[in-house]
């Protein structure tokens, strides 16, 4: 019992873990990881930005756009931009097995989430449906970002930009950040917009102007929200 109590002091004091993170990894990941490093690197030290930081991802329906925010100090700059090369079913989130959707909504990659054996190249689930949408009764299953450029409900990003991606993304797991979140929207909010009748008309109108919030939170703080749910809303801090 002491020497079980001895080395978890010695643990603690040299700030060592128990924990380890189990990321799961193909032949293809390897090789993917390994040759997309040297690029990703240069630009991040272009860009002052030390590899291994955190990233952050945000999703743009219309604009189809996938941007990849870097921790730099206590705020996130933007990375790059990678064009979106496929979805499904247009501005709106997903609500039920089955209606070709793509979701709308806040979510998070953990480790467990990488899926280096998928058909599509390679792929991360999402993690749709959120607890926003399990409260909401929505259904479906294994919505991802992948490669390729054919999906239905799924974000299709070209087999060169998921390449990238996976290794930022795998990355910054192996560099003990918990979790990466994903931020998906239907486009770049703008107040006029969201005023505008013909948007003001829409079915999803509501449901946009929640997720406004937390686009407006990021666009102030250039730090991504915490998000939970209450009242069957999310609640951004």
């Amino acid at each position: 019992m002491k020497k079980n109590l001895l080395l978890f002091v010695l643990i603690s004091t040299l700030g060592l873990s128990f924990y380890s993170v189990v990321i799961p990894k193909s032949e293809k990941s390897k090789k993917v990881v390994t040759s997309s490093s040297p690029s990703l690197k240069k630009q991040f030290k272009d860009k002052g930005l030390k590899w291994g930081n955190e990233v952050y991802f945000r999703l743009f329906k219309k604009e189809k756009e996938f941007e990849v925010w870097v921790k730099k100090g206590e705020e996130f700059t933007l990375f790059t931009t990678y064009k979106i090369c496929y979805f499904s079913g247009g501005l709106g989130t997903k609500t039920k097995q089955g209606d070709r959707k793509s979701p709308e909504g806040f979510y998070y990659i953990k480790p467990s989430q990488l899926n280096p054996y998928s058909s599509y190249h390679l792929a991360f689930n999402i993690g749709y449906p959120n607890a926003y949408e399990r409260n909401k009764g929505y259904t479906g299953s294994a919505l991802m970002v992948h490669g390729e450029c054919v999906s239905i409900g799924c974000y299709a990003m070209g087999n060169s930009n998921i390449e990238k991606i996976y290794t930022l993304l795998e990355t910054a797991l192996e560099n003990n950040q918990p979790l990466v979140r994903v931020h998906i929207f239907p486009f770049k909010f703008t107040d006029e917009l969201m005023a505008h009748p013909k948007v003001k008309g829409l079915k999803s109108h509501s449901f946009w102007t929640n997720l406004k919030e937390g686009y407006d939170f990021f666009q102030k703080n250039h730090i991504p929200p915490n998000v939970e749910v209450r009242n069957g809303k999310y609640v951004f801090n």
